[in-house]
């Protein structure tokens, strides 16, 4: 019994953690460990100040839908 409700707890985990990584919600949790912000070799963002780059990073090229 103890088994199975680890096993279904370990479950439940990779799925959340899937869904945030799907919609996008682990993207800042990611970008902190990363290597590049570990080492200190830029100036680590603020959340919303990550949240306002992932924004110019997705609109700021040009839209081919027409």
């Amino acid at each position: 019994m103890r088994r199975a409700s680890k096993t279904t707890a370990r479950l439940l985990r990779r799925f959340w953690r899937g869904l945030r990584e799907w919609c996008g919600d682990y993207a800042y949790e990611s970008y902190l460990r990363s290597p590049r912000t570990q080492s200190g070799a830029c100036a680590t963002l603020t959340r919303q100040q990550f949240y306002v780059e992932q924004l110019d990073r997705r609109y700021s090229r040009p839209n081919r839908c027409c």
